[in-house]
């Protein structure tokens, strides 16, 4: 994983690289292990290194052999071996997988982006032109802000676009934007048709999708392990990667005495797991809150809740790895949230649309911001492209189904994994990840003594819990009311 930065356009040249360089400190968090920076007649394009893929020769930015093209990338990018081979006229430097970008683009234009699978954000430069791309999910981040004087900038994080009178906007995910076209849709969340409806060959279907997203996210020249809350969702990661590795290491925290810390060593007894875990208090969660939401960049206050744990599990994992498992996109993909176990048939569908499509500023952007806080990438197999074109095939029904009297979400995936994982935690009910590490609990108590709830930045906070966190957010940002149009929020009743 690393940082991007940059600028195009605009004259200045050596302004350009000063300021490429400023983003670029201000991204140092995403990119510890090295930087590599490089001037163009156009613009600059600058990186922040964290070394996933050949450590030792994976040095970015990409340059083509003829020296047009030059190539910024932030993720993974999983078929890079089948597309080296489609590329045999192209002199490679490196193992790296983002090279391989670098030469598709050469030989497809911005069409080859359509061919990458995995996670990414791109900048490319070729000629008189600067390309920008987005994974289809938006799992990795990209923003861009437009100065007076028609320059553009770009950098992964809002943090680093903070300069006055600027433009600030996201790269929407499944996009490619150019300097000379602009902005070209490529992706977008298939339709739900409802096509699937047996529940055996549904379930065998997911079993076998998500085995080969695991298997695929396991590529890595350094150490890898899994977040493991003791949910259905991060313990089926944690099985599955466990069955290809034969060993690994897992990760857990919470309050003392929460459910989640119970249930991840179940599951890791389980499984086999060198098992990790962190307690931590109000003390600890006091101490991070101003660093945690200047990472998070939000404000909202369910992002800020389930943030916390995600914060202290990501300082646990980076001493151990440098790379990560998660199991975000099952409830979007399979009905996990609670609110919607009354909907049915289309209603249920068009929700779980909705709510895949908006991830990206939401549980996405949460898990990218505070893993790479701590210089830790995470990987989220739910969210294979293939998972989630077969997920939109799958019958509502299978989805959220009467057992018992109940209605059990997630079924067709508790069917599908079942034999993995203890019967306990295979059915056990929904608990939000704020909820079962006991955090909801513990920043209710913080924010007792918080003053009323005030509009600031043309905000209204929902609650005093929230106006605290956007006090925070507001004396965060050189910029705070450029960022807020790009922020999600969790809707009244949503997790």
């Amino acid at each position: 994983m690393c940082g991007i930065a940059g600028c195009w356009g605009g004259g200045d040249g050596a302004r350009c690289v000063e300021d490429t360089r400023a983003r670029m400190r201000t991204l140092r968090h995403r990119g510890p292990d090295g930087e590599g920076l490089r001037r163009l007649e156009a613009g600059v394009l600058g990186h922040t290194r964290l070394a996933i893929m050949d450590p030792a020769h994976g040095e970015q930015p990409h340059v083509s052999e003829d020296g047009r093209t030059t190539l910024v990338a932030n993720g993974e990018i999983y078929n890079q071996a089948s597309l080296r081979a489609r590329l045999p006229g192209h002199r490679f430097h490196s193992r790296s997988d983002t090279e391989v970008a670098l030469h598709l683009l050469e030989e497809r234009g911005d069409a080859g982006v359509e061919a990458l699978d995995g996670m990414f954000a791109l900048a490319r430069a070729a000629g008189g032109e600067l390309l920008l791309a987005r994974d289809p999910l938006g799992i990795k981040p990209l923003y861009l802000a437009r100065s007076p004087g028609g320059g553009v900038r770009f950098a992964s994080e809002m943090k680093a676009l903070q300069d006055p009178g600027d433009d600030l906007e996201e790269v929407p995910p499944g996009c490619v934007w150019s300097s000379l076209r602009g902005l070209r849709r490529y992706y977008r969340v298939p339709e739900a048709r409802a096509e699937l409806g047996d529940a055996e060959e549904a379930a065998a279907a997911v079993r076998r999708t998500l085995e080969r997203a695991v298997r695929k996210r396991l590529m890595s020249d350094v150490p890898l392990g899994a977040f493991l809350s003791g949910g259905l969702d991060s313990s089926a990661i944690a099985a599955l990667a466990m069955r290809e590795l034969g060993r690994l290491h897992t990760f857990s925290v919470g309050v003392a005495g929460s459910p989640d810390l119970a249930a991840a060593r179940q599951v890791a007894r389980h499984i086999g797991s060198d098992h990790h875990e962190l307690v931590f208090g109000r003390d600890e969660v006091e101490a991070e809150l101003e660093r945690l939401i200047y990472a998070l960049e939000s404000f909202d206050r369910d992002l800020v809740r389930s943030a916390v744990p995600t914060f202290f599990a990501a300082r646990l994992a980076a001493r151990h790895v440098k790379v990560v498992l998660t199991g975000e996109g099952a409830d979007e993909l399979f009905a996990g949230y609670r609110y919607v176990r009354g909907l049915r048939g289309e209603a249920l569908a068009a929700e779980l649309r909705r709510s895949l499509e908006g991830m990206h500023n939401l549980n996405l952007q949460r898990v990218d911001r505070l893993t790479m806080a701590h210089g830790l990438e995470a990987r989220v197999p739910f969210l294979d492209r293939s998972m989630v074109a077969l997920a939109q095939r799958i019958a509502p029904e299978l989805k959220v189904r009467e057992v018992g009297g109940r209605r059990v979400e997630k079924w067709v995936l508790r069917r599908a994994v079942e034999d993995l994982l203890p019967q306990s935690v295979v059915w056990r009910d929904k608990a939000q990840f704020d909820e079962g590490s006991g955090t909801a609990d513990l920043l209710g108590k913080i924010a007792a003594s918080a003053s009323p709830p005030r509009p600031r930045l043309g905000v209204t906070p929902r609650s005093a819990e929230e106006d605290l966190y956007l006090q925070i957010f507001a004396s965060s940002f050189v910029r705070p009311q450029a960022l807020v149009p790009n922020l999600g929020r969790w809707l009244p009743g949503e997790g």
